[in-house]
């Protein structure tokens, strides 16, 4: 389906232009990335669910048919130089392939025709769970595990892919993205489940967030499986992941966040200590 240029309600990017003409039409002006940086992207209910055990992914279900959703995940996958999955997300997907052109079929050929070369998928796994037939493995991934994770998988994978031990474990954020540099990767794309992604913004390792804020409440059951953005970890009181709203576009009423992680403006400060509970004020 054709996508109309998203509506711009805020854009405070700098730097060089990263998109061809077209696609930044599209996207409503350039899209520009530092030249260094570990960036996230999730789409999430207006409940902040972003994890389902759904038949389908999560992303299909939460995002319904918000065409512009998939442009948007093409064109960061794009621009990317790695992107960062772990082995449930991985299992959870099935025969799912990390490009940009597969998430965004309509423009496959275009991100082609550019000649960028598409990212290279690093898959984390602590304990080696990988199944050595799963489709995005075939072409060659860069497997980040321990020492038992490596045992476990040697000479089971793809003679495309490359193991490489972090170590007896656990496997840590700032060790996961330093393996990934060591690659040569300087655009790192996360897209993990909220537990990898909890471990990131625990270590700060994550400079961005894009989050797509679909309108749809999604609901919960206690043990039902259904996570939010962060999982594994918490922060506030006293010390929250405090963001700065960088970019937000609308396409309808799905809205396109763009949060810097990294240099957040001055975070707004407890008006009483000890307080719990409600929203007040």
């Amino acid at each position: 389906m054709p996508v109309d240029p998203l509506t711009v309600l805020l854009d405070d990017a700098e730097g060089a232009g990263t998109l061809p003409p077209d696609l930044a039409a599209l996207y409503g002006g350039d899209l520009r990335l530092p030249a260094h940086v570990v960036y996230a992207n999730f789409v999430s209910s207006l409940d902040g669910v972003v994890s389902l055990t759904a038949p389908r992914g999560a992303g299909p279900t939460l995002r319904g048919r918000c065409d512009a959703d998939r442009f948007v995940m093409g064109l960061l996958r794009f621009l990317a130089d790695a992107i960062l999955t772990g082995a449930g997300t991985l299992r959870a997907e099935g025969r799912h392939l990390w490009t940009a052109g597969y998430v965004d079929r309509e423009r496959a050929d275009r991100y082609r025709s550019l000649g960028r070369g598409e990212p290279r998928l690093v898959v984390v796994t602590a304990g080696g769970e990988l199944d050595p037939a799963e489709r995005a493995l075939q072409s060659g991934a860069l497997v980040l595990t321990t020492d038992s994770g490596a045992a476990s998988l040697r000479g089971r994978l793809p003679a495309a892919c490359a193991v490489r031990s972090l170590g007896p474990g656990p496997l840590r954020a700032a060790e996961i993205v330093a393996a990934v540099r060591a690659e040569g990767h300087r655009r790192v794309l996360a897209e993990a489940g909220p537990r990898l992604v909890a471990a990131l913004a625990a270590e700060r390792a994550l400079d961005e967030l894009f989050l797509t804020l679909s309108p749809v409440l999604a609901g919960r059951l206690a043990g039902d499986g259904r996570m939010g953005l962060v999982e594994g970890a918490t922060f506030l009181p006293d010390d929250g992941r405090w963001a700065r709203l960088r970019s937000a576009r609308a396409s309808g009423s799905h809205l396109f966040l763009r949060y810097a992680l990294r240099d957040p403006s001055p975070h707004p400060r407890q008006e009483a200590e000890g307080g719990s509970g409600g929203r007040s004020g």
